[in-house]
């Protein structure tokens, strides 16, 4: 289909890899949909083949939608990108490593003024974009958001929802989650997450100097003392999980956003809301209380703790040398100890996979009060 400057509610770029033909399966349940905002959409990415090839899977047992246009751009062709922004009011962006390829695509939203949203996992990616970005952004009303998909929304809400259930005198002082994945088949994870990962330890030094060079953030105020260390393996007997640290976006992005709270205690404004939506951004936000927040990955046995382990020690070693990233990257499947392959998972592996993620709140009060009882009963 020949582009044209029709425009677009919202334009799905690299909808032809992995990910983005899930992404573009999901849009279309909601494109056209009775309450839906999403009217019209657009694919977008290198070859207008694979694009058309993607939509008629994502549309599968049926035929596509008609009007869903193929536009053609490339993020080493900035001029393509910025024609793609012209034509709609969002950008989806599902085209990974974002240190690799992300840049070239915020940068033409945020100078034409469209707004971006992407799938992105990967920290220093996101405050790179942040500390470059962020005042032209605000000057062409360019709305730039990151982590949309995995990472981190279902943790950002989870601690938004829990940290709202508690009210005085409870006092909230952290929130710790525990992801499990769970698959009735092999669970095997995409390739370009394994990358993420290894090109993530292999530019932590860039991060923590990004993270010098910037003005420190506000830091909230949370009652009560920091958490504990605790142990490196935490067996949750609750939930039947063997669990060990996940280092993942998740933390960092409720971090960041408890900070911006701080620094805005009724929620960022919107270019053009009305008078009811800030009402309710209001009362939203007013209620949301920070807390100490932390990831980690359960699994039923103390053996999947120990191969997760070993992973991660596969990955922290070997990921800081030229040579030890390319031996990762070429054979996943031993690195990872099959959890990645280059092949990604089958269809089969992924619609019988899922997740879940338990949220458990520490309240200050609630626990010095037993404290004390405990302590009473004692000396009794």
């Amino acid at each position: 289909m020949a582009e044209s400057p029709v425009s677009f509610d919202m334009i799905i770029l690299g909808a032809s890899g992995f990910t983005g033909k899930y992404v573009v399966r999901e849009a279309l349940k909601f494109l056209n949909a009775p309450s839906s905002p999403l009217k019209s959409l657009a694919l977008a990415g290198r070859s207008p083949a694979k694009l058309t090839g993607a939509l008629e899977w994502a549309a599968r047992p049926g035929p596509p939608p008609p009007g869903i246009a193929i536009l053609t751009a490339e993020v080493t062709d900035p001029e393509s990108l910025r024609r793609l922004c012209s034509q709609t009011k969002l950008i989806l962006d599902c085209v990974g490593p974002f240190r690799l390829y992300g840049e070239p695509v915020v940068a033409a939203c945020v100078e034409t003024g469209c707004d971006y949203l992407d799938i992105c996992g990967e920290p220093e990616f996101m405050e790179q974009m942040e500390a470059k970005y962020h005042e032209k952004a605000v000057q062409t009303s360019s709305l730039v958001i990151s982590a949309c998909g995995f990472d981190s929304v279902p943790a950002e809400l989870g601690l938004m929802f829990n940290s709202r259930q508690w009210g005085e005198p409870a006092v909230v002082n952290r929130v710790e989650a525990y992801l499990s994945l769970e698959s009735d088949k092999k669970i095997v994870g995409n390739f370009g997450t394994f990358e993420s990962a290894v090109l993530g330890v292999a530019n932590v030094d860039k991060l923590q100097e990004l993270r010098r060079s910037r003005p420190r953030r506000a830091r909230p105020v949370i009652p009560g003392p920091p958490p504990p260390k605790g142990p490196t393996i935490e067996h949750q007997q609750k939930i039947g999980l063997w669990a060990v640290k996940l280092p993942s976006a998740d933390s960092v992005v409720v971090r960041r956003t408890l900070s911006i709270l701080i620094e805005n205690p009724q929620g960022l404004p919107g270019a053009k809301e009305s008078s009811e939506h800030r009402n309710r951004r209001k009362d939203f936000w007013s209620t949301v209380k920070p807390a100490h927040f932390g990831v980690k990955i359960g699994v039923k046995s103390l053996l999947g703790i120990l191969r997760i382990s070993t992973v991660g020690i596969f990955i922290g070693i070997l990921g800081r040398t030229a040579f030890g990233r390319w031996l990762l990257l070429k054979f996943p499947s031993v690195f990872s100890l099959g959890w990645f392959r280059k092949a990604g998972p089958s269809e089969d592996e992924v619609s019988s996979a899922s997740f879940k993620m338990w949220f458990m709140v520490k309240d200050t009060a609630i626990e010095t009060l037993l404290q004390r009882v405990t302590e009473n009963l004692t000396r009794r």
